[in-house]
């Protein structure tokens, strides 16, 4: 308990029998959360998750398998030609690390705003902006939420948003933003299919308590999200990209979307999972806004003009 009084008090926290649980980040980045009775029937529990010092870079996630070269020079023209990019994945499936990954190819004269409950990306641009979200005091006020958050960041003239996890009402404040001019703006959620993906993102808005009818909110989707990047921790606890989607558009009531990227298992060999992320051969129908931007895509990379190998 003196230990983790020690942790908490310098961070301006209070555990307690009245709280008696905190989450906080500590000054190198680390993620703590204290448990104390009568909450934890089995005493104190303390919990820290570490970061690395050196961020995961792009080459380690090729040379780890997690990713192609194809499939990041696609996500790399997708990042500069400002589409909206949502990475989405189960607990501690990567999704952090290929968002730090990808915000790597945001161009250095862009002001980037980041907005996260507990500040973990590590961006190396010149010219970013850092909100942390902030709980309520002992009397049950100055709680900032990261809705609040991304209200205010509409007005900082920013060029790219970063929501680093969207997990309430946020989500739809989030599609406004992208609907409204934010373009290139990224953010993770948690779902274990690009389609659950979608499903949760709806859900989310719904948190918002706006009561908007569910055609509207997909309306909203369907025009704000182009990229859902689907990132998962396999049974071998290797972490891969599985699916790179295109959000098309709608047909009826229906969210259209177009694989363009998936994860092919070819095998395992002593228990490890053996494949790569394939090209599906369709090309996105936002090609026209890549090439727009100046970025010209060789169609090799969609699988074109190559023939499939078994």
């Amino acid at each position: 308990m003196r230990i983790i009084d020690r942790i908490v008090a310098p961070l301006g926290r209070r555990i307690d029998e009245s709280s008696p649980y905190v989450d906080a980040r500590l000054q190198d980045g680390s993620r703590v959360n204290a448990v104390i009775p009568p909450i934890s029937l089995v005493g104190p529990v303390l919990t820290i998750r570490k970061f690395s010092k050196n961020p995961i870079s792009i080459e380690q996630l090729i040379q780890f398998g997690s990713i192609t070269n194809e499939a990041v020079q696609f996500l790399k023209a997708c990042v500069e030609a400002r589409l909206n990019i949502i990475i989405s994945g189960g607990t501690g499936s990567g999704k952090t690390t290929l968002l730090n990954v990808l915000s790597g190819f945001i161009p250095s004269d862009e002001r980037i705003l980041t907005i996260e409950n507990a500040a973990e990306l590590q961006l190396r641009q010149e010219h970013v902006v850092t909100l942390e979200s902030r709980p309520p005091n002992i009397e049950g006020r100055g709680e900032v939420t990261i809705r609040d958050l991304v209200m205010n960041a509409l007005r900082m003239r920013p060029e790219r948003i970063i929501v680093g996890e969207c997990r309430g009402g946020e989500t739809l404040d989030m599609l406004q933003a992208m609907n409204t001019g934010h373009d290139g703006s990224m953010t993770t959620a948690h779902a274990n299919t690009p389609r659950d993906a979608i499903s949760r993102i709806e859900t989310m808005c719904l948190m918002a308590g706006m009561d908007l009818p569910v055609r509207a909110i997909r309306e909203q989707i369907a025009g704000a999200v182009d990229v859902i990047c689907q990132q998962e921790r396999m049974r071998d606890g290797t972490r891969k990209v599985t699916t790179i989607a295109e959000v098309s558009g709608m047909e009826g009531d229906v969210i259209t979307m177009t694989d363009i990227f998936v994860f092919e298992q070819t095998g395992t060999e002593e228990g490890r999972i053996i494949g790569r992320t394939r090209p599906t051969g369709l090309r996105p129908k936002f090609m026209d806004k890549i090439e727009a931007a100046g970025i010209h895509l060789p169609p090799s990379i969609f699988g074109i003009g190559e023939r499939r190998r078994y």
